[in-house]
């Protein structure tokens, strides 16, 4: 396989992981895209430099193959490393210049050595010179050496989109960016500008003729002016301030702001319970205050009128639990009665002790029997067999007694 179809092979790929990831190329700005397709280019070129075929018998190849410099080898090596693969719109855009690529590889490198040039402005088309915007890259507004006077951007500029109207920085306004905005008035020249500052005035002005608060010739909504001072409009005193059922209005620095109510209020002047128009359910005015109704000691006859039931008042209201010793269940309040508990017999509550014990008495017992049937019913070895029983039963009984008894009379 030739060298160019390598190349080609591999544009294919890229290509084919762009489509998998992006239909279609995405709406927005393409010249970013290749301006920085082109940068990672003139990488490539400085990465590989210093480079040769690598082959044990460079003169030949150079005499064969041409110069490595110009070389297909080295343009596949740049170009597989112009966009991440992650990167779909650099992928796209690689796939669709190509040619364009190749064109200015073999052919165009000396007449135009500015890769991004002639690539990004002259032959695809995505990109403006500076000072240009739009598709035809008209002139941005101002002089070409200081767009919008300096004191903004142009919008679109360097691109073929944007309206080319100025973006003023803050504090200026106007077509070219050369007036002061609202709320700054225009101050000394600056060396470096060689024009006159737009400084910020008292934060209440909108115009005025120095930064102090009594500098203002006109004032910001929410103020009015007094004495070239703005002074703030209280809107909730003056009825201003409109704001819907159940707030309050709060006035604020060149604003105001609307509040709710107190729970315990219906309509209220202010913060807090004492400021209640109307009381809501569940509260009564108390001199000027609404406070919480105790439904529960309001009258003889409890509020809650089931069987068993208690009354437990709460803010704005009551609920109804069940009475001390009663318990809810099916609606209803009935008896809370605890679970018997089940009599256990006598092996239930047995220890790890107690069940050695029981072992040691079991092998005694089984000695004491073959004892007694060696000595074929002799009365002395059948006393010692029947003494030993007694003395392990005695030891067991006497630690745990009490409890086995009880559990014996219980029983299994």
């Amino acid at each position: 396989m030739s060298v160019t179809a390598s190349a080609r092979l591999l544009l294919c790929v890229v290509a084919l992981s762009s489509w998998l990831g992006l239909a279609e190329v995405e709406k927005g700005e393409p010249c970013e895209t290749c301006r920085q397709l082109t940068e990672n280019f003139s990488k490539g070129l400085e990465r590989t430099a210093n480079k040769n075929f690598g082959g044990g018998n460079t003169a030949w190849e150079e005499e064969k193959l041409a110069k490595y410099e110009r070389s297909e080898t080295r343009l596949l090596e740049i170009v597989e490393s112009l966009c991440q693969s992650s990167d779909f719109k650099c992928n796209r855009l690689l796939e669709q210049i190509e040619e364009h690529v190749e064109t200015w590889w073999f052919k165009k490198q000396q007449e135009a050595p500015d890769l991004f040039h002639w690539l990004c402005i002259d032959t695809v088309r995505v990109c403006c010179p500076p000072g240009t915007f739009g598709p035809e890259c008209a002139a941005c507004p101002g002089d070409p050496s200081m767009v919008c006077g300096g004191l903004g951007t142009c919008d679109g500029e360097g691109t073929r989109s944007g309206s080319g109207r100025c973006l003023c920085n803050n504090g200026y306004s106007g077509p070219l960016c050369q007036d002061c905005a609202i709320g700054y008035f225009r101050g000394s020249s600056s060396n470096q500008t060689q024009h006159s500052v737009c400084t910020a005035c008292y934060h209440a002005c909108s115009r005025c003729i120095g930064p102090k608060e009594d500098q203002c010739l006109a004032c910001k909504k929410g103020w009015q002016i007094h004495n070239h001072k703005c002074i703030d409009v209280d809107e909730c005193g003056t009825e201003l301030g409109r704001c819907p059922a159940n707030t309050f209005c709060l006035n604020t620095e060149g604003s105001y702001e609307c509040r709710g109510c107190d729970k315990a209020c219906v309509g209220c002047m202010g913060s807090g319970p004492s400021r209640c128009k109307k009381c809501s359910k569940g509260y009564k005015m108390v001199g000027a205050k609404c406070l919480d109704v105790d439904e529960c000691s309001q009258s003889e006859r409890s509020p809650c009128p089931g069987l068993n039931e208690a009354c437990v008042n709460e803010e704005g209201s009551f609920r109804c639990v069940c009475a001390d010793g009663f318990m809810r269940k099916d609606q209803i309040c009935v008896e809370n009665h605890p679970p018997s508990s089940i009599e256990k017999g006598l092996f239930d509550d047995i220890t790890d002790d107690e069940v050695l014990v029981l072992q040691q008495m079991f092998f005694g017992v089984v000695i004491c029997a073959l004892a007694t049937l060696a000595a074929k019913g002799d009365m002395v070895f059948t006393a010692i067999f029947i003494g030993a029983i007694a003395a392990m039963a005695g030891y067991w009984l006497s630690e745990k007694g009490d409890r086995l008894l009880d559990s014996f009379l219980k029983g299994r």
